[in-house]
C-alpha cells in the first residue's frame, strides 16, 4: 500500500519557518553585517586567516554569475554525482566511486553552492530548486546530455528537484541514503539559529576553529556507523575546508531548510517518469530507511529498492560496487526517459 503524507499543523509551521529563514538570508546585506559588530568581523577574519589552503581537485565553470567547481573524469555516457550536506565533490573521489565509474563513463562530480570550492552568493535563496537550477545550467555549459544522476543524502533532494522542477532530460536517478519526507529532526532545531543572517555569522565566527576540528572525528564516526571511519577518508578528506565559514553557513542553511525542501517535492514523486534506483543502508544512523527510502519506493512507480545489510549512511564507501551496478542498470534501459514537471 502506498504511503500518503498529509502535513500536520506542526509540520507546516516547521516548513514555513524554514522558508522564512531562507528568505531572511537572501535579504541579508551590509546593514545586517554591521549589526553583528566588530566581533563577528574579527572572528570571521581570524577563521579565514587560520584556514589552510586546499588546492581544488577539479576545474571551474561560471554560470549565472556563480563560479562552480567540478571534477571530471573518463569518457562515454555521462554520470553526474551530487554530494550531501557537510561534504563536497571530492568525497566521491576519496571513496573510489569516481574512478570506478570513469572506467566506463564520463563522470562529473559537482560542488553544490557553498561547498568545496563553489561560491554561494548571499543575495540568492539557495533552496533545493535553486541549487538544481544552477546545476542544470552548469551541465548545459559542460555539454552534459541525458546523464544518470547519482545523489547522496542532501544531494538526493537536489537530484529530485533537478528531475521534477527543471524538466531535465535525465536517463535516470540513483538515490543514496536519501531524505525525502518531512520529519522530526533534532539537528534541524539545533542548527536553525545558525542559518539566521547576522546572528548565525556571529555565532559561527565566535566558535574557535580548534573546536570544529576536535568535534569532526565524532561527527565522522556517527555518519559512518556501524562501520569504522575508513583510513582513506581520515587521511584525505579536507576537514579544514569543510569547516570554512562559507561551508559552515551553507551546511546550516541546508539543514534548516531540509524539511521545507522535501515538503515541496513530495507531492511530485508519484508523477516521476524516469528510472529511479533507491539504495540505503538498513543500519543508517542519520536517516531512517524505513521512513524515507522504503516510503519513496512505494510512491515512485517502477523504482527499485536496495537495502544494504548492516550498512550505515556513507554507503558509497562500503558498497560502491553496488552503486556502480545500479548505474549500469540505468544505462542499460532502452528508450527515451524524460522527467517532466508533474501537474
Amino acid at each position: 500500500m502506498a504511503f500518503r503524507f498529509v502535513p500536520g499543523r506542526a509540520t507546516r509551521r516547521a516548513a514555513t519557518g524554514a522558508v522564512r529563514i531562507l528568505r531572511a538570508t537572501a535579504k541579508a546585506n551590509a546593514a545586517a553585517a554591521r549589526q553583528t559588530g566588530a566581533l563577528m568581523r574579527q572572528g570571521a577574519q581570524a577563521l579565514k586567516k587560520d584556514e589552510p589552503a586546499h588546492k581544488p581537485a577539479g576545474r571551474f565553470v561560471e554560470v549565472d554569475g556563480v563560479r562552480i567547481h567540478y571534477i571530471a573524469r573518463g569518457k562515454g555516457r555521462p554520470v553526474v554525482l551530487i554530494h550531501g550536506n557537510g561534504t563536497m565533490a571530492e568525497d566521491f573521489v576519496i571513496c573510489g566511486l569516481v574512478d570506478q565509474l570513469a572506467k566506463t563513463y564520463r563522470v562529473v562530480a559537482i560542488d553544490r553552492p557553498g561547498f568545496g570550492h563553489t561560491e554561494r552568493p548571499r543575495h540568492w535563496v539557495w533552496t533545493a530548486q535553486a541549487q538544481a537550477r544552477l546545476i542544470g545550467h552548469a551541465l548545459k555549459a559542460l555539454n552534459v546530455e541525458r546523464p544518470v544522476v547519482v545523489g547522496h543524502s542532501w544531494g538526493t533532494i537536489v537530484s529530485l528537484a533537478l528531475a521534477i522542477h527543471e524538466v531535465a532530460d535525465l536517463r535516470g536517478l540513483v538515490l543514496l541514503s536519501g531524505y525525502y519526507y518531512p520529519g522530526r529532526r533534532a539537528d534541524v532545531r539545533l542548527i536553525a539559529p545558525l542559518a539566521v543572517p547576522g546572528l548565525g555569522d556571529a555565532a559561527r565566527a565566535m566558535l574557535p576553529d580548534a573546536v570544529g576540528q576536535m568535534m569532526a572525528p565524532q561527527v565522522f564516526r556517527h555518519v559512518f556507523k556501524p562501520q569504522p571511519v575508513p583510513a582513506r577518508f581520515t587521511a584525505r578528506f579536507p576537514v579544514a575546508l569543510s569547516l570554512s565559514p562559507t561551508q559552515a553557513r551553507a551546511s546550516a542553511e541546508d539543514t534548516a531548510s531540509m524539511n521545507a525542501a522535501v515538503a515541496l517535492l513530495q507531492g511530485h514523486y508519484p508523477s516521476l517518469r524516469l528510472p529511479v534506483a533507491i539504495l540505503s543502508g538498513d543500519a543508517d544512523a542519520v536517516v531512517d530507511p524505513r521512513e524515507q527510502s522504503c516510503r519513496l519506493h512505494e510512491e515512485v512507480a517502477g523504482s527499485t529498492l536496495t537495502l544494504l545489510p548492516d550498512q550505515g549512511h556513507m554507503i558509497h564507501y562500503a558498497a560502491n560496487a553496488r552503486i556502480v551496478r545500479a548505474v549500469h542498470a540505468q544505462m542499460a534501459l532502452t528508450g527515451r526517459t524524460l522527467a517532466w514537471r508533474s501537474r
